[in-house]
Formats: C-alpha cells, sequence, structure tokens
C-alpha cells in the first residue's frame, strides 16, 4: 500500500481503528439519531424587496415504493474468534444489519455482518417470516458479502435494484434505507454525496469510498445508498466522533467484486505496495536535478529490491497509462474529481501488470508494474479465519495478527501494552506492514499468560512476547514450531524470546511438559491441543536430523 508521508505504524494503527469503526455497526447499541431537518427556504423581506432571483437546487429526493420491497432486514448469530484465547471463540452475538436485492437472485451485504456467522436470516420488508440465507463469497478487506436464499421463490416478488453506471455528482442527493435500531420498521435518511476519494478499507486494501451527510446508524450496514431508484453505494461506516458523517461503497467497488466472485473464488483487488513520497519540497527536486515542469511521486522504497523488478529508488512516476500524475500524488478524473493516482490501478491492471511512465537517469521511459492481489505481511488479518494455536505444556502459542494487537488498543487495560511493546522493541510493533523477510515468514506470540502449574513457577507472564529460538533454533512460524517441539529429544527446552530489553529465557523439563500438557487441557476446558492444521503437523512422523 502507498504510504505517501505517513510512517508504516501510524497507517497500521489507523487501519486498526478504521476496522473497529466497520464492526461498530453491526453491534453497537446506540439509537438511531433522527435526521437533521432541512433549513427552512430563505424568501426576501417585504421591507427589501429584491428584483426575483431563481434559486437553482438538485432535485428532492423522494422515497419509492419499488426500492422499499428490495431492501431486506437481515438478522446473523455471530461467533467472533478471541486472538488473545485462540483455543476458543466469544459468545455468541445476535445483530441485524440491511441488505439489498441485486441481479441474479443474490442479496448483496457487508462482510462484517455475516463474517463468522453460524446462522443468517433475511426477513423483507413488511413480512412476517424469516427466511435462512447462506453466505455466498466475501470480500473482506472490501467489506463486501453476497448471500444466497434456500426459497429461490422470494426473488419472484422482490426485484434486483440496478446499479447507477457513473459515479455521482458531488451534492446529488442521495437516500438511505435499512433497519438501523431503535425501530423494527424500514428507515429512510436524506442527505447528499460530500466527497469521494480513494483511501485505506483496510492494511492491505485500497478502494474508492463516498462520503455521505445522510444519518448512519448500528443496523443500517449493508443497506443502499439510492439516487433516482438506482443504487450508488452500500452504506458501511460511519465517523463516531463526528454528527453526520457517513461513508458508502460506491458501485464501481461493487461491481469490481462482483466480477472477482465470478468464478466462484474472491482473489482480491490488485494494487501497488511501493513506498512512495510527493515531489512538493524544492530541495529534493533540486538534489534529483528534475525538470521544472516534471511531476509526480518518487519511489522512496520499491516494494520488491529483486533486480528484475521494474521500478527502483529514485524514480519518479509521471504517469499511470496515459493519465498524468501530480507532485501530490493525485489525478483529474472529469471536470470536478481530483483523486489518488492508485485509483486507476484496479482500472488499467491487465493480467495482473499496471503500465507506468517513470522518469530515470535524465529520461522517461515506460515500465509494466506487476501488482499482487493480495498484501503479503508477515503480521497478517484474520479476514474471517480463526487464529491457529498450540498449547504445550502451560504455554499457549499462536500467530501474531491485527485482530490481536487490536485487543490491546480497544481493551482499558491492556492499552498500556502498546507502549510497553513499543519500549522493548517487540517485532509486534516494529513489523506491522512488513511483508516476510522469507517464505512463510510469520511471528509466534504468546497470546495469553501461562495457564496455572507449577512448571511455570518463578517465571514472568509471557504474554504478548515473540518467540525466536527453541532450543537455540530460530522459529519460522507456528506450523515449525510444532515440527521442531515435535522433534526435540533434549532433556531440556528452553525458549528464547525477541526483545530489545528486559525478558526472561524458559527453561522446562522436556519430558514432563509433553505429560503436563494432557491435565492442562482438561483443567481449562481446552478440547484439543492445537488447531487442526497444527495438529497434522504434530501428529506426523519425526524428522530425521
Amino acid at each position: 500500500m502507498m504510504t505517501d508521508r505517513t510512517s508504516r505504524l501510524t497507517f497500521a494503527i489507523t487501519s486498526v481503528f478504521a476496522a473497529s469503526l466497520i464492526f461498530y455497526f453491526a453491534i453497537a447499541a446506540a439509537l438511531a439519531a433522527p435526521a437533521e431537518p432541512s433549513p427552512p427556504p430563505v424568501t426576501p423581506t417585504p421591507e427589501a424587496k429584491p428584483s426575483p432571483v431563481v434559486v437553482l437546487s438538485p432535485p428532492a429526493a423522494t422515497p419509492s415504493k419499488a426500492v422499499e420491497n428490495s431492501v431486506v432486514k437481515i438478522f446473523a448469530t455471530l461467533r467472533q474468534p478471541d486472538p488473545s484465547k485462540p483455543w476458543t471463540k466469544k459468545e455468541p452475538t445476535e445483530i441485524t444489519a440491511s441488505g439489498a436485492v441485486i441481479s441474479g437472485k443474490r442479496i448483496l451485504t457487508n462482510a462484517h455482518v455475516v463474517q463468522y456467522a453460524s446462522e443468517v436470516q433475511v426477513q423483507a420488508n413488511q413480512a412476517g417470516d424469516k427466511l435462512p440465507a447462506s453466505v455466498k463469497a466475501v470480500a473482506p478487506g472490501m467489506d463486501l458479502a453476497v448471500l444466497e436464499l434456500e426459497d429461490q421463490k422470494f426473488f419472484d416478488s422482490h426485484s434486483p435494484l440496478p446499479f447507477k453506471k457513473s459515479l455521482p455528482d458531488s451534492k446529488e442527493p442521495v437516500m438511505v434505507y435499512g433497519y438501523p435500531t431503535g425501530g423494527a420498521s424500514l428507515s429512510i435518511t436524506k442527505g447528499i454525496i460530500s466527497r469521494i476519494e480513494f483511501t485505506g478499507y483496510s492494511l492491505s486494501t485500497l478502494g474508492l469510498r463516498i462520503q455521505i451527510d445522510a444519518a448512519i446508524n448500528p443496523g443500517n450496514s449493508g443497506g443502499p445508498a439510492i439516487v433516482n431508484d438506482e443504487i450508488v453505494g452500500l452504506a458501511f461506516s460511519h465517523l463516531q466522533m463526528a454528527q453526520n458523517i457517513g461513508y458508502i461503497i460506491p458501485v464501481e467497488e461493487i461491481e469490481l467484486f462482483l466480477q472477482d466472485i465470478a468464478d466462484g473464488h474472491y482473489d482480491g483487488k490488485p494494487t501497488m505496495y511501493d513506498d512512495l513520497q510527493t515531489l512538493e519540497n524544492p530541495a529534493l527536486r533540486s538534489y534529483l536535478h528534475l525538470p521544472e515542469a516534471l511531476q509526480g511521486m518518487l519511489v522512496h522504497r520499491p516494494f520488491d529490491s529483486a533486480a528484475s523488478y521494474p521500478l527502483k529508488e529514485w524514480d519518479v512516476i509521471t504517469k499511470i497509462g496515459d493519465v498524468p500524475v501530480d507532485d501530490e500524488g493525485m489525478i483529474k478524473i472529469g471536470d470536478t474529481l481530483r483523486i489518488r493516482f492508485p485509483y486507476l490501478v484496479q482500472k488499467l491492471a491487465v493480467k495482473d501488470t499496471v503500465p507506468l511512465t517513470i522518469f530515470r537517469g535524465g529520461k522517461e521511459m515506460r515500465i509494466n508494474l506487476p501488482v499482487l492481489r493480495q498484501r503479503p505481511l508477515v503480521i497478517p488479518e484474520l479476514r474471517g479465519n480463526y487464529p491457529s494455536y498450540f498449547v504445550y505444556g502451560p504455554m499457549v502459542f499462536s500467530e501474531a495478527t491485527t485482530d490481536l494487537l487490536a485487543i490491546a488498543q480497544k481493551n482499558r487495560e491492556t492499552s498500556a501494552i502498546i507502549g510497553l511493546l513499543t519500549y522493548v522493541g517487540s517485532p509486534l510493533i516494529a513489523r506491522i506492514g512488513d511483508k516476510p523477510a522469507f517464505p512463510d515468514e510469520r511471528l509466534v506470540v504468546v497470546p495469553c499468560p501461562f495457564f496455572p502449574h507449577r512448571l511455570s513457577k518463578g517465571y514472568g507472564n509471557p504474554a504478548w512476547q515473540v518467540l525466536k529460538t527453541v532450543n537455540h533454533q530460530s522459529i519460522k512460524n507456528l506450523n515449525h514450531l510444532v515440527e521442531v517441539l515435535r522433534d526435540l529429544k533434549d532433556e531440556f527446552v528452553t525458549f528464547e524470546f525477541n526483545t530489545r530489553s528486559g525478558g526472561e529465557s524458559f527453561v522446562f523439563p522436556r519430558a514432563e511438559m509433553v505429560i503436563a500438557t494432557e491435565n492442562i487441557l482438561n483443567d481449562n476446558g481446552v478440547r484439543s491441543q492445537g488447531s487442526a492444521d497444527v495438529m497434522k503437523s504434530w501428529s506426523a512422523k519425526p524428522t530425521d536430523h
């Protein structure tokens, strides 16, 4: 992802915060706020008697029965993962949200509404029955999902809503349909299109986003935003610390998602992840000996350092396709829209390459830059999966994820952990946004304190520490850790952790650790020593060294 002038750490923490905003809609208990009334028209006073003035205003948005019939209420029971206790799941949470009938006898909604759902039901407007639904496809990064119904007859009386073929104009009136908390019936709020921008949806996903001032509240998630009976976007978020700042996912992003899942699998959006910076500083331009008229974005750090990678440090990206890039990394779309240039990657990419014009060594040249559909991260997002784990004696091991770090950020009792991790130089902070240094590299972390047992006597709390070595052998990922522990024949097993200062070395009698594990699992109600993926390695035959 292009970070421009922000650091990877700042961007990552902001992305985690943004992800928490998205999920907020589905589960928050706040009551829906009424839409603000429109200001009264200004009329001249009798004393002034000015000349007649014709004030042009956009046509008022009016509710549509056809739209109302195609907006549904969604009931979901979620079992969220608990990254700090990866052997279990959180208590079931029942939520309500919204959705829209679209072509192909499908229902469109948000990913956070149905991700981790054990049961999903759909109810039509003014209907008394709930119909079972199944999740057909999910795009966690873009917060989109498609549902299918067991009863296909539903679609005979509920027509698909058409998509608007172009981006709406700024200040165009818009209506948001949905089922926010505070009532059971369909709610309709009115507003205008405030802003269109290309920004981060998550740590690894960029996308087009539309800001509106229509009221969006918990339960509105997945509801359609309508202009002239056409969908212009899907409600998914609002800014908690401000009034009437809501966000919708535009049709353009929805169509990219639907095209992607046409083959039954979601691959992701083509994206460039090189680190870039602006060319606004005069000294920087002078240092690079750039022509006065040349504009573009400077390559600070290419995503790939291989000699075959077409972008190099100090290159200047001047065009994407045939569209000029300015010194702030922006391009013009039409007469009124100015947006970040990576927006065109998803439109111009062919066979996962995008055409760029760069300035290098005093001349311009054309290159085809390879782009990725999934960002490789050493600390990835769970993206709808449950965390893998392994219990060994009184210790629990898992792989670090941004979801685990989000717990420290949101929980007041553990918020100090972020500062502590920064102080000790933990890779959990230092490597946010980093790609793996070698294939399959992941950070193995202890997500929770010791299970109670005499074997841990005298040792400090190991929670949030990143494992470095076992018996002086560097650990690559969780599966590698399991293989190393499985193959050990030493009398003792030692664990060293990756900290710049402080910390302890943990030494245990190996045979006793293996024997104690079963009792520890029973005492703490843990059903399995590890997740299914790592237990395959644990049960395999030891590797000869």
